[in-house]
């Protein structure tokens, strides 16, 4: 069977890590969440006193990222890869709001993306792989023979992204998720280093009004049309 590396890059809480976790589990592709990597680092960073506000403490985190080391294990209860952080199963944390408001900067942050870039390729050398983050079609797999570019409106994805986290239990805010969106975007958008775009050969889907089964028919017609294999939900 021929196996290709499927790159699903997009806006934050865009749905576009649920839509690659079901994808490759449809496929049988091992499914790596790169954006959980930016996100674990900025917790190690909360839990070692590396930010000053929010400016990060640059030399010494460049000093303690060999010490940073990320994996990815199945739940065996629900079959969902999680993250862990130096054997710490940080799934959860890594979700919060804290993490969600500074993660941007630690992305931003080149010899923070040299190394998890690095990290990456290194597990899509075997091919057979969906990735989502923000840079994949870009900067990580410039040759991935199957590309997506997810968007949504801010208002759509803080709903979202505030729906998920009320079901896990957190107090949060719609308007302070929404804001919290908004500036990722800018953030994410206008960084110097492998900045959030849409490759020239990625194709674009706005799931704005649409629901996961549409998304995902859509994916796999995608799959199919590059591979030529059939498969079924």
């Amino acid at each position: 069977m021929n196996r290709i590396i499927i790159a699903i890059d997009g806006f934050s809480s865009s749905g576009k890590s649920t839509m690659a976790r079901r994808l490759a589990q449809t496929i049988g592709y091992l499914y790596i969440d790169s954006g959980a990597m930016y996100r674990a680092v900025t917790l190690y960073c909360l839990k070692h006193h590396l930010f000053a506000g929010e400016t990060v403490r640059t030399a010494a985190l460049r000093q303690q990222m060999d010490d940073i080391r990320i994996s990815f294990c199945t739940d065996a209860q629900t079959g969902q890869a999680h993250t862990y952080l130096n054997g710490m199963d940080v799934e959860a944390e890594i979700r919060s709001m804290p993490v969600s408001e500074r993660v941007s900067h630690i992305s931003a942050l080149d010899f923070v993306r040299e190394a998890l870039v690095k990290q990456q390729q290194r597990l899509g050398e075997a091919k057979g792989i969906v990735m989502d983050g923000r840079d994949i079609g870009t900067t990580v797999f410039p040759e991935a023979e199957l590309k997506i570019f997810v968007t949504a409106s801010p208002e759509t994805r803080a709903r979202r992204r505030y729906d998920e986290l009320i079901a896990k239990g957190q107090a949060v805010s719609y308007e302070e998720i929404l804001d919290n969106v908004k500036q990722r975007d800018r953030l994410d958008q206008s960084r110097a280093v492998s900045p959030l775009k849409q490759a020239d050969d990625a194709l674009l889907l706005d799931n704005s009004e649409m629901t996961i089964e549409e998304q995902q028919a859509w994916l796999l017609d995608q799959y199919h049309r590059v591979t030529g294999c059939s498969a079924h939900i």
